[in-house]
């Protein structure tokens, strides 16, 4: 039996690349449900090439488009947020890979755990902003998380027999995005095209600013928390500008142990969709005699406030990581509409943590309460 594979953001990066993972595994998976925002055309055209059960356009105002397009073929067409969030419930469901944008990411997968769907986890907003309701929702279903984010991939492999041996640190590695070597004067004119170059790795555009910024680390420093059970003092960011070494875990005998391979999602994707087995796949193949030089050096906390930030609301703790994330997202959609600097998006993201109201044991309503009073704040403080 084929395992059905629900891919929320399959016109995004990471559902693109899964996508590629089931063309070249079609023996093993079968796109069951495929879900997109706004990008209709590219969903029409992966809905005609891998005829999933249902697709879901997010954007309802695109859904006649949809169904018009698709009506040749027998694919169930929805559209709406509550459409995705009662998709992933569906019975034939073996896995829900969660590749969607930001906090949209929260409620669908909350309501897959809730069905028992194991989640291939590559929006990592969902537990940044509420690690701890998810962690013990998945704890309470037996529902799987596995990981897709690579360095938590990294370290999720790093930990295959490792049963019962405690942890010292998680060491994450970070490419150092194109500013790495820039002066505070540089950063304080880059540009959106400079900061959308990538030096390693292919991504969406929020991801890239993200990366450039440092506050995806930042962000893989509280999802690591949640994932692996370590303190804030346990998991150690290292710049590592070749992308090469993934991540690492060090044991409590001194021991380290790294994942290493070529700057490739697929390959985490695979892994997920195939733990604890290994499928041969045609990825390319890391070359000892071409990287001879690997390196590593400090992240720069000064030049990169946001990764401090995030250390911050991680030892703070409540709904802290909910208050850094919603104002990311509206800084980075303001940056890529040229509306604030680059310096000027961790400006807005300080001062969101000091003004919107602390929650010390949040529930749902409070993300959700958080998320909206910290959207517009962070509005007005562009403005």
């Amino acid at each position: 039996m084929k395992k059905q594979i629900a891919i929320l953001g399959s016109t995004g990066s990471i559902g693109t690349q899964a996508l590629q993972v089931i063309e070249e595994q079609s023996d093993q998976y079968e796109a069951y449900v495929l879900t997109a925002n706004n990008r209709v055309e590219e969903l029409i055209a992966q809905a005609r090439k891998f005829k999933p059960e249902a697709v879901v356009i997010a954007n309802e105002t695109k859904y006649a488009q949809l169904k018009e397009a698709l009506a040749d073929l027998p694919i169930k067409v929805y559209a709406g947020t509550d459409a995705i969030c009662q998709i992933v419930e569906d019975s034939e469901i073996d896995i829900v890979l969660t590749a969607m944008v930001g906090y949209a990411g929260l409620k669908p997968t909350m309501n897959a755990i809730r069905a028992r769907k194991p989640i291939a986890l590559a929006n990592k907003e969902t537990l940044v902003v509420a690690g701890e309701l998810i962690n013990d929702m998945a704890r309470l279903s037996g529902t799987p998380i596995l990981p897709v984010d690579s360095e938590h991939s990294a370290v999720f492999q790093c930990l295959a027999g490792e049963l019962g041996n405690p942890i010292e640190k998680v060491i994450l590695t970070a490419s150092g995005g194109p500013f790495r070597n820039c002066t505070m004067e540089q950063l304080a004119t880059v540009t959106k095209a400079q900061a959308l170059k990538h030096p390693n790795w292919d991504m969406g555009a929020k991801i890239t600013i993200d990366s450039a910024s440092m506050m995806n680390k930042g962000f893989e420093v509280i999802e690591a928390k949640w994932l692996f059970g370590v303190r804030p003092d346990q998991i150690e960011v290292v710049v590592h500008p070749q992308s090469i070494i993934h991540s690492m875990v060090q044991f409590e005998d001194g021991a380290v142990k790294a994942q290493l391979g070529m700057p490739d999602m697929r390959l985490p994707i695979q892994y997920a969709f195939s733990y604890p087995q290994r499928l041969k796949a045609s990825f390319p193949r890391l070359d000892f005699k071409m990287c001879t030089n690997l390196t590593f050096e400090q992240p720069d906390t000064t030049r990169f406030r946001n990764l401090a930030l995030a250390y911050e609301a991680l030892h703070k703790g409540g709904n802290m990581p909910c208050i850094v994330n919603a104002a990311n997202e509206v800084v980075v959609a303001a940056f890529l509409r040229d509306e604030i600097s680059f310096l000027g998006m961790s400006d807005v993201i300080e001062k969101a943590m000091s003004i919107v109201s602390f929650v010390a044991k949040p529930e749902y309503e409070d993300y959700v309460a958080t998320d909206a009073m910290t959207r517009r704040i962070a509005q007005e403080l562009i403005k």
